[in-house]
């Protein structure tokens, strides 16, 4: 089977300044669920900018379906890939409904959108359980509504691979556990960066962590979770408890 996402030998950074990202590889099979961690700084969100064609790598290629994502087009890759950022829209007048229409830009052919449109943004908006909320102000929406509707619309993408940067910053507990079992239901490929070591070993299948841009751990999360590996990458003293049925993770500064 060809891997969804692949990397090879990957290597980025900003212009005129050294690399950030070193001798990255890495392959994502279809429907597989990984989680980024690492600290601040460790290169997670120019990681999902090379994923998501916002940003081409210095050496090496980005891969989707087999083909290298610079070979395509903007709107063939948006078929492919739709992410889920941090920012979000400041048009807050527009509706629910319109923002998730959006989704369907790289498919749109002609004038307008057509019944299959139509179709495609209703099924997002019921997926997300937004349908009471679809004709609603954006800007009127709680936090935890308007990172459905952003999931929602890359939904309408109808795309193989979502990838979501820090998806459950600003959510409360419920609505990040909420949040997460539904990306899980999706049965599609989900990439996302997830600060919270608990919520991605409850939440992935297979763990990256990222330290000072190079991969330290790729494993499933029980593996890649190790208290040596979150020392290294995170500069703390770490434990790990698992006794539990999900694991829970205890941080201390070195010395102390």
């Amino acid at each position: 089977m060809t891997p969804v996402v692949e990397l090879s030998g990957v290597f980025w950074g900003p212009k005129g300044q050294p690399d950030i990202l070193h001798d990255l590889s890495l392959v994502v099979a279809e429907g597989e669920v990984l989680a980024i961690c690492g600290a601040n700084g460790a290169g997670k969100s120019s990681l999902l900018r090379l994923l998501y064609r916002h940003q081409a790598p210095r050496k090496g290629s980005v891969r989707l379906m087999g083909r290298d994502i610079w070979l395509m087009k903007a709107p063939e890759a948006a078929r492919i890939v739709a992410a889920v950022l941090q920012e979000q829209p400041t048009d807050f007048a527009l509706t629910a409904r319109q923002i998730v229409a959006l989704g369907r830009l790289p498919h749109r052919k002609g004038f307008g959108p057509g019944a299959r449109d139509t179709a495609v943004v209703g099924a997002a908006l019921r997926r997300m359980d937004l349908t009471a909320f679809a004709d609603r102000a954006f800007g009127t929406l709680s936090g935890g509504e308007r990172q459905r509707v952003m999931v929602a619309r890359a939904l309408a993408q109808e795309p193989q691979v979502i990838v979501l940067d820090e998806p459950t910053n600003h959510l409360d507990i419920r609505h990040q556990l909420e949040l997460l079992a539904l990306l899980r239901g999706l049965g599609l490929t989900v990439i996302a960066t997830l600060h919270d070591l608990t919520l991605a070993a409850e939440f992935a299948d297979r763990v990256i962590i990222l330290h000072e841009g190079s991969i330290v751990a790729d494993a499933p999360p029980d593996q890649a979770l190790s208290e040596a590996t979150i020392a290294r990458a995170f500069n703390v003293t770490a434990r790990v408890d698992r006794t539990g049925s999900a694991p829970r993770f205890s941080f201390q500064l070195h010395g102390h």
